[in-house]
């Protein structure tokens, strides 16, 4: 799946509180896509149809009765996107196996969720990121995140941690 968007919302454990994905749809403004990393809850037929454009999904733990791939492969633009909740690369542990996973899948972005805690690493050949929780945040301050993806003309992606 090739994917040229301008403004991605990326998301992750919203636990069945839809009214927090939508606040942050609202507070981006234009979302030409959506990934959510997973502990979507009850409503995740309902959250693919909130933005016109691709949403992609994968499922997490608490995730069991939905119908979802355990991670999804697909392109930002020039770059390879490992998307996945991340309780089956033990991230709880650090992101090491995330990497390796996303490595051996010719990927250089890693996305997941499953802490409850915002992460970005950039380095020169892989960028690892989890948007936090936009319902159940485990930080210090226990804001509710997400983060927003901006590509450029020139396909450069900027990324920034949002607030609800």
């Amino acid at each position: 799946m090739r994917c040229d968007m301008q403004r991605i919302l990326v998301l992750s454990d919203s636990h069945g509180r839809d009214e927090n994905v939508e606040k942050a749809i609202k507070q981006m403004g234009r979302v030409d896509m959506m990934i959510h990393l997973g502990d979507i809850g009850w409503g995740y037929e309902r959250i693919r149809y909130m933005i016109p454009g691709p949403v992609i999904m994968v499922a997490g733990n608490n995730d069991f009765s939905i119908d979802l791939p355990q991670n999804q492969i697909f392109n930002i633009g020039k770059h390879r996107v490992f998307a996945t909740h991340g309780h089956r690369q033990s991230v709880h542990g650090g992101t090491a196996i995330l990497e390796s996973v996303a490595r051996q899948n010719n990927c250089d972005i890693a996305m997941y969720g499953h802490t409850h805690v915002p992460y970005l690493r950039r380095d020169t050949d892989m960028t690892v990121l989890n948007p936090g929780s936009i319902s159940l945040p485990r930080q210090a301050g226990r804001r509710k995140t997400y983060m927003m993806i901006t590509m450029d003309d020139a396909g450069a992606l900027n990324y920034k941690l949002c607030e609800l």
